[in-house]
């Protein structure tokens, strides 16, 4: 199966229990973008222990929004760190010129215009604020695929930005049906 018969675009990746990588290990990320020239997404789960207020001061940017100065950050993952990554819900598609268009009503923008809209309380719907990406070459998702060191399924915006981070792994396996404390540690193929 190759990337450009079949996107993961707007769907969860969920780490199996016998992944042990220090980036990955017991996550849920979301796929923003898939296609034959890889893949990129952010892991949802994993607050980094800075606010947005706290982001916004390193940033030398006002955050004049009381309602979210305590808005989590997140590792979106390894790849480009120092880069912030927000992504949002929008009904109105031009509302972002900047932004890419992942879901019907979910967007991803990297411009630091999305972050100070943050700041100053503009988004007039859900957010999440990510430092880094998760990225994968060409083949190497579904490679992991094959592996068995993923399992996917369809996005969910409840889970994204209501659920709380602790929770977003075993609720974005829930859709699956599935308890990840009931699956083993360890790989195979039957």
């Amino acid at each position: 199966m190759t990337s450009s018969c079949y996107s993961l675009s707007n769907h969860f990746l969920i780490s199996m229990p016998h992944l042990n990588d220090q980036h990955f290990s017991q996550t849920v990320t979301y796929i923003c973008d898939h296609s034959e020239y890889g893949a990129m997404g952010l892991v949802v789960n994993r607050p980094v222990g800075i606010t947005l207020a706290e982001l916004c001061d390193h940033l030398n940017l006002p955050c004049s929004s009381i309602a979210n100065q305590q808005q989590q950050i997140y590792s979106g993952g390894p790849v480009r760190s120092d880069r912030g990554y927000v992504l949002h819900k929008s009904q109105d598609p031009m509302e972002w010129s900047n932004s890419h268009c992942v879901a019907d009503d979910i967007f991803l923008s990297t411009s630091i215009d999305a972050i100070e809209a943050a700041a100053d309380g503009r988004f007039k719907h859900d957010y999440l604020v990510a430092l880094g990406c998760a990225g994968w070459s060409p083949g190497q998702l579904e490679q992991e695929m094959s592996d068995n060191v993923w399992l996917s399924c369809p996005a969910n915006s409840d889970i994204l930005f209501s659920i709380p981070a602790g929770d977003r792994l075993q609720a974005a396996a829930s859709i699956l049906g599935i308890n990840l404390d009931l699956l083993t540690a360890h790989t195979g193929h039957a």
